[in-house]
């Protein structure tokens, strides 16, 4: 397993770099472009559409590279009429005809029929290529599968929260699978506080738990959100550094567990 190579998105097609890039925490534009260079094409232009990503994409463009970005954009609408006005929006803040991949926001039990019919319209109007959804139920996700209307998911998935690997991996695999994204890496930063670690250890880094998402196979893109260059350098180093040997998935589990039971539960 090498985390330099690109991953394939299930039956997307798309070819990404492992490690996702999103939008609402900060970071600038060159670090963002930084990451582009370093092969991470996944970029996650999400709820706060902050202007370092949306400056990075319109320059990457620009430069005749878009077929080469993987952008998505994020609806939490429960209005099918609104999505429409939320995509062309976000789309034409970065000057963009379409989105790779729009996202459903959020969803915990079947989304409803209104809104899947929508997207699937504006897949049809070329307005975005392919549908995905993200939740937090990790039960809900293999029965959505087996209608195959949302080409990739995005799952949460960190070393506290490891329920996905019996409860949804299983269930998405095949050569006909859908692309599977996971986001809350670092469990919103509770694995990587001191404070909260079991005793006498050391937190884990970023690339820790990035590392330790990135080395299940089931995994295609894990999400990283830096606030400024200097975090995302750090995130970059995990597809230097590459999988996890069985002694740190074992440590990092270990830590996972304590965070899980002392830290505050998030189902």
């Amino acid at each position: 397993m090498d985390f330099t190579t690109p991953a394939t998105l299930g039956r997307t097609g798309l070819k990404a770099g492992r490690l996702g890039v999103a939008a609402s925490y900060g970071a600038p534009t060159e670090a963002f472009e930084e990451a582009f260079e370093k092969g991470c094409n996944y970029f996650y232009w999400g709820s706060k559409r902050t202007k370092g990503m949306g400056d990075a994409i319109k320059n990457i463009c620009g430069k005749g590279m878009r077929d080469d970005l993987i952008i998505l954009i994020q609806s939490y609408s429960r209005s099918a009429m609104l999505m429409e006005t939320f995509l062309k929006r976000a789309l034409k803040a970065v000057k963009l005809d379409y989105a790779d991949i729009l996202l459903l926001g959020w969803h915990n039990k079947l989304p409803a029929q209104r809104l899947v019919d929508k997207a699937l319209a504006l897949k049809e109007k070329g307005l975005c290529r392919f549908i995905a959804m993200s939740g937090h139920k990790r039960t809900l996700f293999p029965k959505l599968e087996e209608a195959h209307v949302f080409d990739l998911f995005h799952i949460r998935y960190n070393a506290a929260h490891r329920g996905a690997e019996k409860e949804t991996f299983p269930y998405l695999k095949g050569d006909w699978r859908p692309g599977i994204v996971t986001y809350t890496a670092t469990r919103w930063a509770q694995l990587v506080n001191g404070k909260k670690m079991p005793p006498g250890e050391f937190p884990l880094s970023a690339p820790d738990c990035y590392r330790f998402v990135l080395t299940n196979p089931a995994v295609d893109v894990c999400m990283c959100g830096p606030k400024d260059t200097a975090q995302m350098r750090e995130a970059l180093r995990t597809l230097e550094l590459g999988p996890l040997n069985d002694d740190e998935l074992e440590r990092i589990r270990r830590i996972g567990d304590h965070v899980h039971d002392h830290a505050g539960k998030f189902f």
